[in-house]
């Protein structure tokens, strides 16, 4: 399988973890490294809205805390009509370590719209900013 159908597989096969009992709205994503390694992520809820987590985030911090810091593309799947698209803060935090990584949008009946994430986020905060 070739790493980009295997990229969006794995987060199409980790929404069945996904909990959000309060919205009934579940997402997966998976992220993978420029050395071909896939970590997962899906959205975790709480019953006080703010402590939630996006399945973006939960993806990238997995890899983050495993030493992965090199990131060519995501897929983020949910079994809707329409494709969705990363929130700003998943975007943000996504830009700190490459502003151009493909985005890859997957719907319920498998179709894929694909961006970089500098097409998606314009103006990010970036380290250089700090200087």
């Amino acid at each position: 399988m070739k790493r980009i159908e295997k990229l969006i597989k794995s987060a199409q096969d980790v929404l069945k973890f996904a909990y959000a009992p309060y919205s009934k709205f579940k997402v997966g994503a998976a992220i993978l490294t420029k050395k071909g390694k896939i970590y997962t992520g899906a959205n975790i809820e709480n019953v006080s809205y703010g402590l939630s987590i996006c399945a973006e985030r939960i993806a990238l911090y997995k890899a983050l805390v495993d030493g992965a810091k090199d990131f060519s593309a995501i897929a983020i799947y949910t079994p809707t009509k329409n494709f969705t698209y990363p929130c700003g803060a998943c975007r943000q935090v996504l830009a700190e370590f490459n502003p151009n990584i493909y985005v890859l949008l997957i719907n319920q009946k498998g179709a894929i719209k694909q961006f970089t994430l500098s097409q998606l986020l314009s103006f990010p905060f970036l380290k250089r900013h700090l200087k």
